[in-house]
């Protein structure tokens, strides 16, 4: 199979792909990564809704969790992804 064989779906849309490859391209050996929605938004040239929106059909369709992540002092930090395929 191929790298990114598991994103081939038709029901899968377009920005949730580009997404897929910028989280796989930015994860670590255990695949994770923890890039902000801001950060993510300015690099795939996408806006920012288009980065939610393709966060919730890559958790729909069970290809990455998200865990939130909080400062000490309790601020909202960037979330933390896990790639699943």
């Amino acid at each position: 199979m191929s790298f990114f064989g598991n994103l081939y779906r038709e029901e899968l849309p377009s920005r949730a792909k580009t997404l897929y490859m910028y989280l796989k391209d930015r994860s670590n050996a255990e695949g994770e990564c923890w890039p902000a929605i801001k950060t993510i938004a300015r690099d795939t040239s996408m806006s920012v809704s288009t980065v939610k929106r393709a966060i919730a059909d890559l958790t729909q369709h069970g290809l990455i969790c998200k865990e939130k992540r909080y400062r000490e002092n309790g601020g909202n930090s960037s979330n933390r992804y896990f790639l699943k395929e």
